[in-house]
């Protein structure tokens, strides 16, 4: 099982506010890293990457869901 099947099963409301709570905190990590430097400056990367899956997942499902229709 991969590091991120979970995001597979969530529903298109549970992926937007995903979405909406890792880039809340992307922006969070990132005005911190702007005052002065964040002891793990790769978590934005991780972030940014966890976000980009999220919006992948949400696209597919909102494809699906508009195909079934």
């Amino acid at each position: 099982m991969k590091k991120y099947d979970y995001i597979k099963n969530l529903s298109i409301a549970e992926l937007q506010q995903q979405i909406n709570d890792a880039e809340r905190e992307l922006q969070r990590l990132k005005f911190a890293h702007g005052l002065s430097p964040i002891e793990n400056p790769l978590q934005i990367r991780t972030l940014r990457r966890q976000v980009a899956r999220l919006l992948t997942a949400l696209t597919s499902k909102q494809k699906q869901s508009e195909a079934q229709k």
